[in-house]
């Protein structure tokens, strides 16, 4: 299987699933967040970040653009794209590191960089889902169907 989707009764949830994802990344992931505005990205991307060893304060990146982060020998990259108009501004920010073997990539907005962006592993899709929230997560290469493989689903 490709996908699977969770149901995430509240923040709590959604931080679980972040946590519990960074528990099975191997040595690099490129991961696209789509979902409306407060669907549960930001939350997630935290929580994910945090678990994989992220020490200092996971800072939202909607004004940045992009927060960097060293995890061990490797670096980490969050990037919130909601602000771009057209994929070529992203050009002026140096994304070469991007793909660096062994980043971690999550990316809010990615329709918005489109074909200026690494390739893409997992695709997690948040939606409003009554008073909670839901999320689909689809496998997009190898190392995404692994991953999902590991989380049992």
């Amino acid at each position: 299987m490709n996908a699977v989707e969770w149901s995430l009764a509240d923040e709590d949830a959604t931080m679980a699933l972040g946590r519990r994802l960074a528990q099975v990344v191997p040595d690099g992931l490129v991961a696209y967040l789509h979902g409306d505005l407060g669907a549960g990205k930001t939350t997630f991307a935290r929580a994910f970040l945090r678990a994989m060893g992220v020490g200092e304060r996971v800072k939202s990146p909607t004004y940045s653009l992009v927060e960097g982060y060293e995890i061990g020998d490797r670096r980490a990259f969050h990037l919130d794209l909601y602000r771009i108009a057209d994929p070529g501004e992203l050009e002026w920010l140096g994304l070469d590191s991007l793909a660096e073997p062994g980043a971690i990539v999550l990316v809010e907005w990615p329709e918005r960089g489109a074909g200026a962006l690494p390739p893409v592993d997992l695709e997690l899709s948040f939606r409003h889902e009554g008073p909670g929230r839901a999320v689909r997560i689809e496998a997009r290469s190898a190392t995404g169907l692994r991953i999902l493989q590991s989380l049992g689903a």
